[in-house]
């Protein structure tokens, strides 16, 4: 399990999830719960949230709860379905682990509004790194 002080550095060092205003509320073991105030910067030429700004939010989540564990991960996969489109208010990302074994991980976030509608559903897999006996 990691510690929340190494889920708080971790996600810090995430330049990109930061400039694009995501801010981590939550995270335990192969979980994780992120938000993203929706911005004018977040909008699209049809008023509404850009898909690469859910993307965005979708793998910020799938990030910090594929490396909840202390193992690190890289993505090897991931896909979206955009089911609403968002156009204000806070949404949130909310990954939960499907699947995990020592190599391979995968991963459902699922991306909602303040009214809790569903906006996106993302499927993500990681390889997982063997750690090294020092």
């Amino acid at each position: 399990m990691v510690a929340p002080d190494d889920s708080a550095r971790f996600f810090a060092a995430d330049a990109f999830a930061h400039h694009t205003g995501i801010e981590c509320m939550e995270v335990a073991p192969g979980r994780a719960v992120v938000k993203m105030e929706v911005r004018d910067y977040h909008r699209n030429s049809h008023g509404t949230v850009h898909g690469g700004a859910l993307f965005t939010l979708a793998d910020a989540a799938f990030a910090l709860a594929s490396n909840s564990h202390g193992i690190p991960a890289a993505a090897i996969n991931a896909e979206i379905s955009y089911l609403a489109a968002a156009r204000e208010g806070t949404l949130y990302a909310e990954a939960e682990e499907f699947a995990q074994n020592p190599k391979i991980a995968s991963y459902t976030v699922r991306i909602t509004n303040d009214a809790g509608e569903r906006i996106a559903i993302f499927q993500g897999m990681v390889y997982r790194k063997t750690p090294r006996n020092v």
